[in-house]
């Protein structure tokens, strides 16, 4: 059956120190209901997507239904999913799962996270809560305060080249500047890059993605659209050798074969760049190059904005900002928006298909959770 993407709405990310989940789910669902043409008693069922509200706010086991409670839709099944930075991306999964099968015709997806705090040290610990906690403590007894264990695992590839870091990153902050949902939108060059603080090895404040509050939604229905979701794949790391195929390599090898196509036939992607080092990593993983040219994609200028395959036209992670639970579900709100025309200064001209790839956690070598979702639309 297809499965098409029906209307999308999102938050700005950033931070909402004056706002509630609640409220940031009731903008972006309003949003998504309204660019689909449709009313809350049209929604057959919701799947919702967090991480750590349950960390943050003590808010556990049926978020869904309380942060719906304000937006009309009642009633219906509502499902709750925690994947760490896959949450979003997981609940998309599902909700794509359930229309496969004709059990329900709209389905509902939500993403959200409220990440600000005045204690910043609460929100370093809830990302490292995505890790097995025995293993980094056994690795890390005493976590730094001022970061998530998260920046030391990427951080530990001394052999990258800084300019090559900051060329990605000061792309993803130029593009954001573009995207008007976006939490960072000055755009950076380079050696403005390098000239942020350091945080941990080759890493700089401006190659790691930042802390933010945020929502996005979007309807996934069994109706036709101008946008279909072709290939929807998860998979879970193995975490016992690295020298197997990682959990994304396995998703995107799966998520291909199902949409019965290769890397070479998309126009854009968006990637999980959790920091720069993330983002370099996952280009021979997804297949957009072979592994060892990665440097190639980034001085080629085949990434940025009028390149031959664009990653991250929101800004990415570094630049849209990664409120964790609505971060694969603001991937797909980019992708619908660049499959109908309509990203402005950031449009990439002619996009027909596209990929959208969100990770979550890590469990010994590898991450815990991998989620890639492959879109066509009809042209513009």
């Amino acid at each position: 059956m297809t499965v098409s993407v029906q209307g999308t709405g999102m938050t700005r990310f950033g931070r909402h120190l004056d706002r509630s989940p609640r409220d940031l789910v009731e903008e972006a669902v309003a949003a998504a209901l309204d660019d689909a043409g449709l009313e809350p008693g049209d929604v057959d069922a919701v799947v919702v997507g967090n991480a750590v509200d349950g960390l943050m706010t003590g808010q556990e086991s049926v978020r869904g239904q309380v942060v719906l409670r304000g937006t009309g839709i009642r009633g219906v099944p509502i499902v709750n999913t925690e994947n760490a930075c896959a949450s979003g991306a997981v609940a998309a999964h599902l909700a794509w799962q359930s229309v496969v099968a004709g059990l329900y015709r709209r389905v509902l997806v939500v993403g959200y996270e409220k990440l600000v705090h005045p204690d910043r040290e609460k929100a370093f610990r809830a990302f490292d809560a995505s890790m097995d906690l025995a293993e980094m403590h056994a690795l890390h007894p005493s976590p730094p305060t001022d970061r998530t264990i998260f920046m030391d695992h990427y951080a530990d590839r001394s052999d990258l080249d800084e300019l090559l870091l900051a060329e990605i990153a000061a792309k993803n902050h130029t593009h954001g500047a573009l995207n008007p949902l976006a939490q960072y939108r000055t755009p950076l060059d380079a050696a403005e890059v390098l000239a942020s603080r350091p945080i941990v090895g080759p890493l700089r404040l401006r190659m790691c993605a930042p802390m933010g509050d945020g929502a996005a939604a979007v309807v996934l229905s069994s109706d036709d659209g101008p946008v279909r979701i072709l290939a929807s794949a998860m998979t879970s790391g193995r975490g016992d050798d690295a020298a197997l195929p990682t959990a994304v390599s396995r998703a995107a090898a799966a998520a291909y074969d199902r949409a019965a196509l290769g890397p070479d036939d998309l126009d854009l992607v968006e990637l999980h760049d959790a920091t720069a080092v993330g983002e370099l990593e996952l280009y021979a993983q997804l297949q957009l190059c072979a592994p060892g040219s990665e440097e190639s994609l980034v001085e080629g200028g085949t990434t940025r904005l009028g390149g031959a395959r664009p990653v991250n036209t929101s800004g990415g992670l570094l630049a849209r900002g990664h409120p964790i639970g609505a971060t694969g579900v603001a991937q797909l709100v980019e992708l619908h928006t660049q499959l109908t025309g309509r990203g402005g200064a950031r449009q990439v001209d002619g996009a027909r298909t596209a990929l959208a790839q969100n990770l979550g956690g890590i469990v010994g070598t590898d991450v815990a959770c991998a989620v890639v979702h492959v879109l066509s639309g009809e042209g513009f």
